[in-house]
């Protein structure tokens, strides 16, 4: 949390097995900036259903915008 309250990190990086143990944290943060980007890590792959910015993203556009 100390991260997200910092004005000198503009972006979180952290690995998509990780964001699911802090999930509650992840989903509570909705200021812009720093943002907080899930990666796949070596031994998980990336699952976009989990991702809570892509998530957020679908939700901004029509689907027959993402075509």
């Amino acid at each position: 949390r100390s991260f997200l309250s910092r004005e000198d990190i503009g972006v979180v990086l952290i690995s998509q097995v990780l964001a699911e143990l802090i999930r509650h944290a992840v989903e509570a943060h909705s200021r812009p900036l720093p943002a907080v980007l899930e990666i796949p890590s070596k031994e998980h792959p990336y699952d976009p259903a989990k991702d809570s910015v892509l998530r957020r993203a679908r939700g901004l556009f029509a689907p027959e915008d993402l075509r």
